[in-house]
């Protein structure tokens, strides 16, 4: 059973995002906070109102940020195919390219919750593998 934490857990860490326009398009995206314990090309899951999805980390020139959530890894990977729940997240919750949310990081480098500014979240944490698939086939290759 998972366990469910607040945003308010001490070992929850709350930064101040920023969403912005990705690249020509007037879609926002998230542009992540330094400091952030994640890294370009991970997919970790991000909570949006309640909704687990799976987001891949990209960069830029000027950091990394999110491009869209999608309803699972497959599509976070090759995005053109499924509904980016990022934009219907912030087109719901009146954000706009230019405006601040509340980036939760529940679990370093798997899982984020992303919030309204001022608004409560509470996530359900899973136990996370202890190798990832791409881990196993590395040391198989060794």
């Amino acid at each position: 059973m998972p366990d469910r934490v607040s945003h308010e857990n001490p070992s929850v860490t709350t930064y101040r995002a920023r969403l912005e326009r990705s690249g020509g398009t007037r879609r926002p995206c998230l542009r992540l906070p330094d400091g952030l314990n994640a890294e370009n090309g991970d997919i970790v899951r991000l909570v949006l109102d309640g909704d687990e999805h799976h987001a891949k980390i990209d960069s830029d020139a000027q950091g990394m940020l999110i491009r869209g959530a999608y309803d699972n890894r497959r599509l976070a990977r090759t995005p053109g195919e499924g509904e980016n729940r990022l934009v219907e997240w912030a087109e719901t919750n009146g954000r706009t390219p230019g405006t601040s949310v509340e980036l939760d990081e529940v679990e370093p480098g798997h899982l984020y919750g992303l919030r309204v500014p001022g608004k409560r979240a509470v996530y359900s944490v899973t136990r996370q593998p202890k190798s990832s698939l791409a881990d196993i086939a590395q040391q198989l290759d060794e």
